[in-house]
């Protein structure tokens, strides 16, 4: 019933879907050269054989699963990967092994849906964490394609939610013939909202190779920061930019030259964050304007694209954003495989046994708000030893976790092993 009433609204407000999208598009939030792909109509030919479609989100969904998709590719297998948002394409340009392509994930209307899975036929399709698209879902579903979720996840607010509407949640997860989850907890709630063979192997985030980046510019920047004492602020929200601007005033006269790098979450808010910090007093440069990082930098706004395994090798001190002024936490996992000593606030609900096993570990140290953050980078810049001991303990639990691939390929292996049978099927 709710599934039907769903599909009845997406088909019939197609005027008004269509003037949200051009909103969106207007907002740069869609690809205008690739705004039919959001329609359900591709912009490549289909590669001849079997076709595993790999679904995820956004950038962390994307990102978890590369290893997944390396794996995939591997074996020979062609693989289309499909994201909705403008980051997470471009991201997935850079990193794809061969043998991937990407594309837009279609807008959930009817027709928009049929035209995409007319095109592309997959007969595997691996969904992950936890976006539900209903008529994407259940179209691809009545034409056979299995369907299996990976690094699925509910956190306890949604959990309650969608126990709200049971008939519908559980119409959407019997689709699935497995259900992987990232968690133990996740595997319980997806068990009781009705999804079969749930059960945890481990987190893909795990699995996930340190970040790249170029060696040339690497170096240069090293050059450039050489005798600096240097920590940075990854993923940050609104709000956290300040916190790290009162923390960089609080240690500037304890550490001369103290240099504060910030990666902004959202690399459009640049220029904004950098206006606000010159407001407080300091000197600002900002990476996507080529500004020059000069010995008189207080802050170095790094708001560009895929650039973070540059910034994480720059600095052995790392604040993980999203955990202070806003709430959920960013991925704490990628400084911690780079090898950093990993700070983060009290507020990294998305990663809870993620942050359980770090601490637990010693691979990461808590703050509760400005003035615990102000001590503690304060306490390791002081402190190199200490710096030095919370870097390999990081780098020591990430590298302990990276057996999870092997149990996820294994677990999909059944899958795999049919998809030339299935895939000459009428």
């Amino acid at each position: 019933m709710m599934h039907r009433l769903y599909q009845g609204l997406t088909t019939l407000g197609g005027p008004l879907i269509g003037l949200y999208l051009e909103r969106r598009k207007r907002r740069g939030k869609e690809d205008s050269a690739r705004f039919a792909e959001r329609l359900g109509r591709p912009a490549r030919p289909r590669p001849a054989g079997p076709l595993v479609w790999v679904h995820g989100a956004s950038v962390g969904e994307s990102l978890s699963m590369l290893p997944l998709i390396e794996r995939l590719c591997g074996r020979g297998l062609n693989v289309l990967v499909t994201t909705g948002t403008v980051t997470s394409a471009r991201l997935m340009e850079q990193r794809l092994p061969k043998g991937a392509l990407h594309q837009y994930v279609p807008v959930d209307r009817m027709a928009y849906v049929r035209s995409f899975l007319d095109h592309w036929r997959p007969d595997l399709a691996l969904w992950a964490e936890s976006e539900f698209w209903p008529n994407l879902l259940a179209e691809s579903r009545r034409r056979g394609v299995r369907l299996v979720l990976v690094q699925g996840r509910v956190s306890p607010k949604s959990f309650a939610g969608w126990k709200t509407v049971p008939g519908f949640i559980r119409k959407l997860l019997s689709g699935f013939e497995l259900c992987l989850a990232q968690t133990e907890g996740d595997a319980q709630r997806l068990a009781a909202l009705g999804a079969p063979a749930a059960r945890c192997l481990g987190n893909l985030k795990y699995a996930v190779p340190p970040l790249p980046c170029d060696p040339g510019e690497l170096e240069r920047l090293r050059h450039t920061m050489a005798g600096r004492p240097v920590w940075l602020a990854s993923s940050t929200h609104p709000g956290e930019e300040v916190l790290c601007a009162q923390v960089h005033a609080a240690l500037a006269a304890r550490f001369p030259g103290l240099l504060t790098l910030i990666v902004p979450r959202h690399p459009p808010r640049g220029a904004e964050v950098a206006a606000e910090l010159r407001r407080l007093g300091l000197t600002v440069a900002l990476r996507s304007a080529h500004e020059p990082l000069a010995p008189a930098t207080d802050i170095y706004v790094a708001d560009t694209i895929g650039e973070l395994g540059l910034f994480y090798r720059l600095a052995d001190i790392v604040f993980v954003g999203k955990s202070l002024a806003v709430g959920g936490g960013q991925n704490p996992f990628e400084p911690a495989r780079m090898g950093c000593a990993v700070l983060f606030g009290p507020a990294m609900d998305n990663f809870p046994d993620m942050v359980d096993a770090m601490r637990a570990a010693g691979a990461a140290t808590e703050v509760a708000d400005a003035e615990a953050l102000t001590l503690a980078v304060g306490g390791l810049l002081a402190d190199r030893q200490r710096t030095q001991s919370l870097k390999a303990a990081a780098l020591a639990w990430t590298e302990a976790e990276a057996g999870v691939l092997d149990k996820v390929e294994a677990a999909l292996a059944p899958l795999l092993g049919g998809l030339d049978k299935r895939h000459a099927r009428p």
